[in-house]
């Protein structure tokens, strides 16, 4: 018999959690995970799926009124109504529904469901306080999955009726007039997406001095063009929200994101705060074993997602997903606990990052995977190579054109001695699954020259890509 209670505990059960408890469980380790809040955190919850419900409903509502779009394919509808309080409630029965289909892949294959607040007692240990008090729970491995909440900064009063973040918007309780957006990053992006589908008119607010950015410089101008500039949205760059009051109207005092100085103030109907998110890593115990958070409040981990004292890895302790900042999102999360559980078994694994895409499931959507070209420069520069880039538009594919859906590029990032693909930027009709195929290329490693040659379906959209790849024979 074991010394301890489980062979894996895992804190928190978002969609790291989750992957690395399946993966657990099928590499034959006793395995339990504890949970305080909802199963499927964030992304099942508050995040991701309600989210693209959202998009899906109201994108539909979108394409339904573009008129022109439509009768250019011969199709004529008449007056496109919708009911907001269907449209949430469909985004809260997907939410349920997936929920429930959570729980119970994790019961059917024998792990533990702790509900309750866990934090480390120690080394090996666990402490879960419950509705009926405290429980101690050994383990000979801990990973702490515990994900993150919205960054409301200061200056920010939240009521959640009129000021609110992500987790609130998804409610879609109202709809309000007119909503300023603090934040054109993903969600920010995705909200001014519902919100204009729905007949809102948006303000967005960004401190940068540029919007999207995050974004390759390309893709971003592209996007402002084709999501912003022809929507009923108008933009704050180089401000700062520096005091938000709710009420009716929303106060919203804007300063000089250099100079801090109040330039205007705005009032609004509502506000959603889209300025990102922080760790949720306070009250974890992590002082029991001596580590500390960074001072941004993330879990320091190696290669391996080993948890970090002074540089060494804590033996048996490991953290995943959005508490470690390496790249917060879902699917990042889920790889990582799935590479932590190899690792545990003896099969070290370490997370590709550069191979992992992203996506804003916009109208049309837009997605990355790899470097941008700034950052793929910098990289050059270190190494001693050059980058080169191509582009293909979808105005030339004919999948794209039979759609009536002609806006769109895609951009291709490569070493101009090797042609390793270095980064693969879409914006366009179904961008978030075509880039699925630049990733795996990225994976493996694999050079332009032999991603030209291979073959397509004709007509599809993937051909976007296609095209692109043999543009760099052509650049040569």
């Amino acid at each position: 018999m074991s010394q301890f209670d489980y062979d894996l505990v895992i804190v928190g059960a978002g969609v790291g959690g989750h992957g690395a408890a399946l993966h657990a469980v099928s590499c034959g380790l006793k395995t339990a995970i504890i949970e305080a809040a909802d199963m499927g955190g964030t992304c099942v919850n508050r995040g991701c799926i309600p989210s693209k419900a959202l998009l899906a409903a109201s994108g539909r509502v979108r394409e339904l009124r573009n008129a022109h779009h439509l009768q250019a394919l011969g199709v004529h509808v008449g007056d496109v109504t919708f009911d907001r309080q269907a449209i949430a409630s469909h985004a809260a029965n997907i939410v349920d529904k997936l929920r429930g289909d959570l729980t119970n892949s994790l019961k059917r294959l024998g792990v533990d469901i702790i509900h309750g607040w866990g934090k480390l007692a120690g080394s090996q240990k666990v402490s879960v306080q419950t509705d009926v008090g405290e429980r101690i729970i050994t383990a000979k491995d801990v990973i702490l999955s515990t994900g993150s909440v919205p960054f409301v900064p200061p200056g920010i009063e939240l009521d959640g009726k009129t000021v609110f973040t992500s987790d609130d918007g998804i409610k879609l309780d109202w709809l309000p007039d007119w909503v300023a957006i603090i934040g054109s990053g993903y969600i920010g992006l995705e909200f001014a997406d519902v919100y204009t589908a729905l007949g809102c008119e948006i303000t967005i607010v960004e401190a940068l001095d540029q919007l999207m950015p995050g974004f390759d410089p390309d893709i971003a101008k592209q996007a402002k063009r084709v999501l912003i500039d022809s929507r009923d949205i108008e933009t704050k760059v180089g401000m700062l929200a520096k005091r938000v009051i709710p009420g009716s109207p929303v106060v919203i005092e804007l300063a000089d994101a250099k100079t801090k100085e109040v330039v205007e103030v705005l009032e609004v109907d509502a506000c959603l705060v889209a300025t990102g998110r922080i760790p949720a890593t306070k009250n974890l115990g992590l002082e029991t074993v001596g580590v500390e958070t960074d001072r941004r409040g993330f879990i320091t981990v190696n290669d391996h997602m080993a948890v970090l004292l002074d540089g060494q890895p804590v033996p048996h302790l490991w953290a995943i997903g959005d508490a470690t900042g390496k790249m917060m999102l879902a699917h990042a999360a889920s790889a990582q606990g799935i590479a932590t559980v190899e690792t545990i078994c003896d099969r070290p694994r370490a997370v590709d990052y550069r191979s992992i895409p992203a996506a804003a499931f916009t109208h049309p959507e837009v997605s990355f995977v790899g470097l941008t070209e700034p950052t793929a420069k910098e990289l050059a520069a270190q190494e001693g190579f050059e980058v080169a880039t191509v582009r293909s538009y979808f105005k030339g594919n004919s999948k794209a054109i039979a759609e009536g859906e002609t806006e769109g590029i895609a951009k291709v990032i490569y070493r101009k001695d090797t042609g390793e693909l270095l980064g693969a930027h879409i914006i366009g009709l179904h961008a978030a699954d075509l880039i699925q195929e630049a990733a795996n290329a990225i994976a493996n490693r694999q050079s332009v020259h032999d991603l030209a040659f291979l073959v397509h379906t004709h007509p599809t959209l993937s051909e976007v890509l296609d095209e692109a790849y043999k543009r760099t024979i052509a650049a040569h």
